[in-house]
């Protein structure tokens, strides 16, 4: 779900023995493939909605994982979705939930956080420290992380039970919401608590800053979260969740991926999707 020892190497190697990937055959190939979710663009940019629509299908073309993107520009005013509602095990993704939770109710304290607090913090989201984010867990309580949910309009996001933060149930769309959050001024995060968030998911460990950064022009601050972690079925949940500041630019990415054999296929069909998405909006 996320540790932090995970290394480029460490990735490469790790696979799922015995995977089983879905394959569509014979006479119900045509009607899958027009089944098949496509990805959807809106702009206020004339052709821009269309070119990231054309760029984003070609990227994820012939891969084998489910993913499901999320994009939202407020600069040009765009929004891009594929699969915004499907439902994925959240693996690390979910400590940036977990941290929201933490720093919305000590606002509603009036208090700060504590040593302790502000230390488990770093650590959760710096280097995706699992037993730190089980600490904060405990203390918050589901309920508290319900509440949370609930205010941030996150309708669709089911909190893991007995523990089991890893497992909670996220979509594209609600994490689109959560990234909006943290990124705009708006009525559940102050901007103190916002702009801590944004200062950890820039200081994210080296080894951790694949996935939705891939092709950002180097203008541009960088801010990431991302997840993984294997399971029995659907082999390798990979997902990334970016916000991109900075250069004349404001954007959050999105993407969640499952079925992936590999946590390096995984993270390079997300790369694809993000370096696609870069170039048109930050074209060189």
């Amino acid at each position: 779900m996320g540790h932090t020892r995970i290394s480029r190497r460490a990735m490469a190697a790790a696979v799922v023995a015995g995977l089983a990937v879905p394959v569509v055959v014979g006479a119900g190939a045509a009607d899958a493939v027009a089944a098949t979710p496509q990805v959807t663009c809106t702009s206020a940019k004339p052709g821009l909605g269309a070119k990231l629509q054309r760029d984003i299908t070609k990227a994820l073309k012939g891969r084998s994982a489910l993913t499901a993107v999320s994009l939202h520009d407020r600069t040009t005013r765009t929004i891009c979705t594929l699969r915004a509602g499907q439902h994925f095990d959240s693996a690390s993704t979910v400590k940036v939930t977990v941290l929201a939770t933490l720093l919305r109710d000590v606002q509603q304290h009036n208090r700060h956080l504590t040593s302790r607090e502000a230390g488990l913090a770093t650590a959760m989201i710096t280097k995706s420290d699992n037993d730190a984010t089980t600490a904060l867990w405990k203390q918050l309580g589901v309920a508290k992380v319900g509440d949370f949910l609930a205010a941030a309009g996150m309708t669709h996001t089911v909190p893991g039970s007995g523990g089991s933060w890893g497992l909670t149930q996220i979509t594209a769309g609600d994490e689109q919401k959560l990234m909006d959050l943290i990124t705009a001024p708006n009525k559940v995060l102050g901007d103190k608590s916002r702009a801590y968030a944004l200062t950890l998911m820039n200081h994210v460990i080296p080894s951790q800053r694949w996935g939705t950064p891939a092709g950002a022009p180097g203008s541009e601050v960088v801010h990431v979260k991302n997840g993984w972690l294997p399971r029995a079925t659907h082999g390798w949940r990979v997902h990334s969740l970016g916000a991109f500041t900075g250069g004349g630019h404001d954007y959050t990415i999105t993407v969640l991926t499952e079925d992936n054999a590999t946590m390096a296929s995984g993270v390079s069909t997300i790369e694809a999707a993000a370096r696609a998405i870069h170039k048109d909006l930050a074209p060189a």
